[in-house]
């Protein structure tokens, strides 16, 4: 066996051995929410005076916003469909205007090659 310098009951890396050597805890308080899917989270925060609790969490759940109010939950964020590059350009122009503009393309194209 090796000399006496080994550490005995304890290993490189070991966590702290209770609540004297890392402190007492906050105070906390847990708060409730709810999603438009009806599911219930609740975080908890440091409970002290200059403190604030948000007035909504997002659901861990569904992803979907939560509020304090069971009743009347935040409504889901409205999403717009994906748009393809064509449709915001129909967005912005007519048919009759794509036509003007499908035909000076062509004639540029046409005098260019000499047709």
């Amino acid at each position: 066996m090796a000399g006496g310098n080994a550490i005995r009951g304890s290993r490189v890396g070991a966590g702290p051995m209770g609540e004297a050597e890392r402190g007492d805890a906050a105070p906390r308080r847990r708060v409730s929410y709810w999603c438009a899917n009806a599911h219930e989270t609740q975080p908890s925060f440091a409970y002290d005076s200059g403190s604030e609790v948000p007035e909504t969490w997002d659901c861990p759940r569904c992803g979907l916003p939560a509020g304090q109010d069971r009743a009347n939950p935040p409504q889901p964020p409205k999403t717009e469909p994906y748009k393809t590059h064509l449709a915001y350009v129909k967005e912005r122009r007519s048919e009759s205007d794509g036509k003007a503009i499908l035909e000076a393309a062509l004639a540029k194209h046409r005098a260019k090659r000499g047709i």
